[in-house]
């Protein structure tokens, strides 16, 4: 696949999505982004804003497999990842896979339940697979999750433990909608629901093969410098309890990747990396003394970001 299929796989994505979801174009960008870096995302705002709607417009947007889990504090980690259950007619006992063997789970409002079964995902999320009763099995290819957290302070919810937000590739919010958004989303849904009628745009193979081809997206190395610059200025700031981690220097990496992709360039500019970086950054660094607020993460990294010196040499292909 070529950079230009690429460019129109994200066309038609943004615009099947941006028939459900109302003035959400950079987040629904910033989703297509994570989908083609195998990435996962985590999407945090207060209830109401379309952190749902917006995840199964995602998802219905592709032809793969579809499942939801609605997060509650007595969900357990075998209602994700599946349990052995034992047959008595057949005396053996017999693997039910759960909701975990899709292509996209959408985990909603994921910090409603326990840590315990938070990280029923982190095996999942890392390394593509899931381990029940000491036996390891491989999750379909593409796998994403599209979680939704509601925000820290609303009661009965929690925090997510950092392991596991490091391995969000991205974590955004809905924002708020202008007076003519609120207002098209009257006119949109008051007499029927548009995702009822949402239909695949493209299909699973298409989705692997753009993946593929993001990875392949050349990487200047005065821009690969550029990025391992802005790593290790979230290790030296002071006002960080911690920095991010390799995990985080390989995200932003494939991020401006498929961010120069889906603008139409095989090559990387310092201004894909200025621009993904807050929202693959932000939730992988700890503020002393300012908790993990999704805004407050935002501003560090982009002060931190407009602090390095960014790259003038010729960084094409």
């Amino acid at each position: 696949m070529d950079i230009q299929n690429i460019k129109d796989l994200r066309d038609r994505l943004y615009g099947n999505i941006s028939n459900i979801i109302v003035g959400k174009g950079k987040t629904i960008e910033l989703i297509i982004v994570a989908l083609l870096s195998k990435g996962h995302v985590l999407i945090e705002d207060r209830p109401g804003t379309g952190k749902t709607m917006l995840a199964k417009a995602v998802a219905l947007s592709m032809s793969g497999e579809f499942k939801r889990i609605q997060f509650t504090p007595d969900l357990m980690p075998s209602d994700v990842t599946g349990i052995n259950i034992y047959n008595q007619k057949e005396a053996e006992f017999k693997l039910m896979r759960g909701p975990v063997f899709t292509n996209i789970l959408l985990a909603d409002e994921i910090n409603r339940a326990t840590p315990r079964t938070q990280s029923s995902l982190l095996e999942a999320m890392e390394e593509k697979q899931v381990t029940i009763d000491g036996e390891t099995l491989k999750l379909r290819e593409p796998f994403m999750v599209l979680a939704t957290e509601n925000p820290i302070e609303t009661t009965g919810t929690y925090p997510l433990p950092e392991a596991q937000l490091d391995r969000f590739f991205m974590k955004l919010d809905m924002g708020e909608n202008e007076k003519q958004d609120e207002l098209s989303i009257i006119d949109r849904y008051i007499n029927s629901t548009p995702l009822n009628d949402i239909k695949p745009v493209c299909g699973i193979d298409e989705i692997i093969e753009a993946q593929k081809a993001v990875s392949g997206v050349y990487v200047h190395q005065c821009v690969r410098e550029y990025i391992v610059d802005i790593i290790m200025e979230t290790r030296k700031c002071k006002s960080l309890v911690s920095g991010v981690s390799s995990r985080g220097t390989l995200a932003l990496t494939t991020a401006s990747q498929a961010y120069a992709a889906i603008n139409g360039r095989s090559y990387v500019e310092p201004d894909d990396v200025i621009y993904v970086a807050p929202y693959v950054l932000s939730h992988r660094v700890c503020a002393s003394g300012y908790g993990t607020s999704y805004k407050r993460g935002l501003e560090i990294i982009r002060n931190l970001v407009s602090e390095v010196t960014v790259p003038i040499e010729n960084w094409e292909l």
